[in-house]
């Protein structure tokens, strides 16, 4: 690295300094990292608030009583990281601005919260400092909606924001989460442990943005199973010190108010810099993680990535990314040759008992970029199923009909979807399509999977579509098909069809399928079962008579969740 100017107290002997503005996951991965690569360099970390290294993923569950202990979301306090690390730590501490010229830092004493304000020494005193080598990581902030009386919801971001919100449910009944992304999810169900009444309202007609209406719509059937209400497609327009107004003019009883509409790069550091921003508003770096300053380098939520399937800029505010660009600037600023990966977006949260998980591009952000795909909806068990405990997933793989490249997965079930959303997140990263998961050699017992795993069946599936072997109907295309004059043919047990039923079906079970080829109505058909299995096997057996098929993609349960939906 080129050596730093040097200033009335230091001389060109002095230690490289290295500054770090934020901590939590990017900040203090690029710091931990430095200090094993580099014993002799100066490592400084800036926070403004007053903890700089905690499990801000756990913040929601501290505030629901699932973990109990408060310093267990402590992983560092500043004397045990002078003490492990070497790294000199200034809490309480804010970064107002940058001189690039001179390389240095204004820096400004912040009073703790809940304090009252201190002497100029303490307080509200101003410093310069300067540095070798700038590392921003202020990570991502809470947007605020414009309304009236917003100042009295409450947002979860660190440690400060979760003592106050762990305070006011204590002296809570009710609540209204604004927002149904992951933190307001994970919020409600924590609220609702805690034996308050919740609503949730959320503008978008779903819960959780990066699954599709039909996976989507599982989750909030458990939500409401649980007792949160769910206002979807509406929006708070003012807080009284009572209750929550919304656009359609309901009136929502709300002692506490919990702000979770999503966040947006805290950059404002970054644009009074000059440094350049991208077209999603964050921080512009590239793929050293250095920004448009030769000595400044970010990382974390703050900045822009490059999507693993367009190459475009994309904002992915997730800890596992912050902790990997953390430790990756590390290497690049000690010398070693690396470089940033593309992001796929991988993330799970729980909620009431489900693994909800997803990795890549949706269906809904596929037909807006006019993106030609292919849905394929199965429905395995999490393990064997003649062993103890197996549970029902929901599984979705999206697919390039070209190139049968796997453009996205989404996963709902109770166990064993995060392997298998792992598994499929690194076969994207790895280049292999869709119709190599089929040959995947993946751990198997009874008790831990099947024979033949839900990714591999994933697999069959794609490659059957990919060869031409078989063709499928999506839920949403049913309708259509329907007017058109398709014919739908249900090839599950009477008994089946007798308890749960799509209208106009005809039912014929698939035992009995060769021998009443004649009982088919004349024309196109759609066949379907419970969850495509026997429908793959009944369209075989048409296509072999001659028949035009198709099998209903998904079967009778993935269009029984999705029926009340539009596209």
């Amino acid at each position: 690295m080129t050596p730093s100017p040097t200033t009335s107290t230091e001389t060109a002997s002095d230690p490289r300094h290295i500054v770090i503005v934020g901590g939590v996951a990017g900040g203090m991965s690029t710091a931990a990292r430095l200090r094993r690569l580099d014993e002799a360099a100066r490592i400084t970390v800036i926070e403004r608030s007053g903890h700089v290294s905690f499990a801000n993923c756990g913040l929601p569950y501290y505030v629901g009583g699932v973990i109990q202990q408060r310093e267990a979301l402590l992983l560092h306090i500043p004397e045990s990281l002078a003490a492990r690390f070497g790294l000199e730590v200034r809490v309480h501490t804010e970064v107002t601005a940058i001189d690039r010229d001179h390389r240095t830092l204004t820096l400004r004493r912040v009073a703790p919260e809940g304090t009252a304000t201190g002497a100029a020494t303490e307080t509200g005193a101003t410093e310069e400092l300067h540095y070798d080598e700038l590392v921003l990581s202020p990570g991502a902030r809470p947007r605020i909606l414009p309304i009236p009386g917003i100042k009295r919801a409450l947002p979860l971001r660190d440690i400060e924001d979760t003592d106050r919100l762990a305070a006011a449910v204590a002296q809570a009944r009710t609540a209204v989460v604004m927002g149904a992304g992951f933190i307001g999810v994970e919020v409600a169900e924590n609220l609702a442990h805690r034996g308050l009444d919740v609503t949730v309202v959320e503008f978008a007609p779903q819960v959780l943005a990066p699954l599709d209406a039909e996976m989507a719509q599982i989750v909030a059937d458990r939500m409401r199973d649980h007792g949160v209400a769910l206002h979807l497609g509406h929006a708070v327009t003012e807080l009284t010190a009572t209750e929550a107004a919304l656009d359609d003019g309901t009136r929502l009883p709300a002692d506490l108010v919990v702000a979770a509409v999503g966040v947006q790069p805290d950059t404002a550091l970054a644009r009074e810099a000059g440094l350049e921003i991208g077209p999603r508003g964050g921080i512009v770096v590239d793929d050293r993680l250095r920004t448009s300053d030769p000595h400044i380098w970010a990382v974390g939520d703050a900045v822009e990535k490059i999507d693993a399937l367009t190459g475009e800029p994309a904002l992915v505010p997730l800890a596992n990314t912050a902790n990997r660009q953390g430790r990756l600037l590390a290497d690049v600023l000690t010398g070693r040759e690396r470089t940033d990966r593309p992001v796929l977006g991988t993330s799970i949260l729980g909620v009431f008992g489900l693994q909800v998980a997803a990795t890549g591009w949706n269906e809904r952000r596929l037909r807006a970029a006019g993106r030609p795909y292919r849905a394929i909806h199965t429905h395995p068990a999490s393990h064997a199923g003649y062993h103890p405990g197996a549970a029902t997933m929901a599984l979705k793989l999206l697919v390039d009909p070209q190139t049968d490249a796997i453009l996205g997965a989404q996963g709902v079930g109770e166990d064993g979807v995060d392997k298998r959303i792992d598994v499929i997140a690194t076969a994207m990263a790895g280049g292999l399509t869709a119709s190599d998961l089929a040959d995947l050699e993946l751990a198997y017992a009874p008790a831990f999977g099947s024979a033949k795993d839900p990714v591999n069946m994933l697999g069959y599936v794609a490659d059957n579509l990919r060869t031409g072997q078989e063709r499928t109907l999506q839920w949403h295309e049913l309708p259509q098909a329907l007017s058109d004059g398709e014919v739908l043919l249900d090839v599950r047990s009477a008994g089946e069809h007798a308890a749960w039923a799509i209208p106009g079906a005809v039912n014929i079970p698939v035992d009995e399928l060769r021998e009443r080829l004649d009982e088919v109505p004349e024309g196109p058909v759609v066949v379907h079962c419970a969850v495509g299995v026997r429908g793959h096997i009944a369209a075989q057996v048409l296509q072999a008579a001659g028949r035009e098929v198709r099998n209903l993609d998904g079967g009778y349960r993935t269009w029984s969740v999705a029926r009340e939906l539009t596209v």
